[in-house]
């Protein structure tokens, strides 16, 4: 089941997937929840807007996006994230397919994504090539020596 409704439960959730894919730091893993919490304090004027994939009442996966202020119609994917056990089955698509629908509907026109060089995201980064995402630019040495920030970016309908 796929639902975009942000439930109190939702943060612990997030923190606990997150933390089990063993590829963020606990400070990531509070800033998932964070946006979590955010967008259930704020509502939508938080800006944050969220996909969540439950498989047998568990979290399985989730996606968390957002316009990016001062732009007319670009967006970030802020995280995506399918728990170990759920990974593989093309969950992760769905749940970036749901994100990508509910932008256009939006107005939106332009997804953002940021992920590291580390050998450790190469599967991430090669799925979104399989997703339709292409490499924009490289920050050389952004989260530390060696660890440079890429970014994804994919356009969403005709270009204006």
């Amino acid at each position: 089941d796929f639902r975009d409704v942000v439930h109190c439960s939702d943060a612990e959730a997030v923190g606990a997937l997150v933390a089990a894919t063993g590829f963020f730091t606990a400070a990531e893993i509070d800033i998932a929840m964070d946006l979590v919490t955010e967008r259930l304090v704020k509502g939508p004027p938080s800006g944050y807007q969220f996909r969540f994939a439950e498989r047998r009442s568990t979290l399985a996966g989730y996606a968390c996006f957002g316009p990016i202020s001062g732009t007319l119609a670009s967006y970030d994917l802020y995280w995506i994230a399918v728990a170990p056990g759920f990974q593989g089955r093309g969950l992760g698509r769905a749940l970036l397919e749901r994100a990508e629908r509910a932008i256009g509907t939006s107005g939106g026109r332009r997804v953002y994504i940021e992920t590291s060089s580390r050998a450790q995201y190469r599967d991430t980064r090669e799925f979104y090539g399989r997703c339709g995402y292409h490499c924009e630019a490289i920050l050389v040495d952004f989260y530390a020596p060696e660890d440079d920030k890429l970014i994804f970016v994919k356009q969403l309908g005709a270009r204006a």
